[in-house]
């Protein structure tokens, strides 16, 4: 014996039989689920901008050489205590000279960005010299230009500074990263939702 068993049994209603009808989901615009996406792949991106910039300014052996952790105004002080040491400092370049020795940067110290970039800010604990013995071309190595330089402190020079006699840390470089005059700027724009086509001067009419 057999039993029917009815999967689906309409309702018999006054205007006849019909089904349950079930309200209709909310429509989603494409841009909920792909603003979410772009949000989350911006930032893997800014993140690898970051490591990229970090390692291509100083070597990750020389960065793990460098001591850290004491202000560069208290080494200004006592350039010789730190001798044989190596650091990495930021800066702009204020004069570049060459000498029998090799070419010797006068920089202004800056603090320096997630990149390791000079920030363009009017802030420094004071001038640091760079010895290199390679010969750097004073027009490429030029005033005003962004340097971020590992080096190892060899002790200080007293050279004038206008009217008074002025204490310069002395690096002997190991790498200086010369950074492009103008960094890429990145621009983010976002769809407007929602959208309205009668705004922006986009008319139908």
């Amino acid at each position: 014996m057999f039993r029917t068993v009815r999967l689906f049994e309409p309702k018999r209603t006054e205007h006849g039989f019909g089904g349950k009808v079930l309200p209709a989901a909310p429509l989603r615009h494409p841009l909920h689920e792909a603003v979410p996406r772009l949000s989350a792949l911006l930032g893997v991106l800014t993140l690898l901008v970051s490591v990229l910039g970090c390692t291509a300014a100083i070597s990750p052996q020389l960065r793990k050489q460098a001591l850290t952790g004491v202000a560069f105004g208290e080494i200004r002080r006592d350039p010789e205590r730190h001798a044989g040491k190596i650091f990495i400092w930021s800066g702009t370049i204020l004069e570049t000279q060459n000498t029998p020795e090799g070419t010797l940067l006068k920089v202004l110290q800056k603090p320096a960005d997630y990149e390791g970039r000079p920030k363009d800010v009017d802030i420094s604990e004071g001038r640091f010299l760079v010895l290199d013995k390679r010969y750097l071309d004073p027009a490429i190595y030029a005033e005003g230009r962004a340097v971020t330089v590992a080096g190892e402190m060899i002790g200080k020079r007293n050279l004038t500074l206008g009217d008074i006699e002025y204490t310069y840390p002395l690096l002997a470089a190991r790498e200086i990263h010369l950074w492009p005059k103008d960094p890429p700027e990145l621009y983010y724009v976002y769809p407007e939702y929602p959208f309205r086509p009668w705004i922006r001067g986009y008319h139908d009419w």
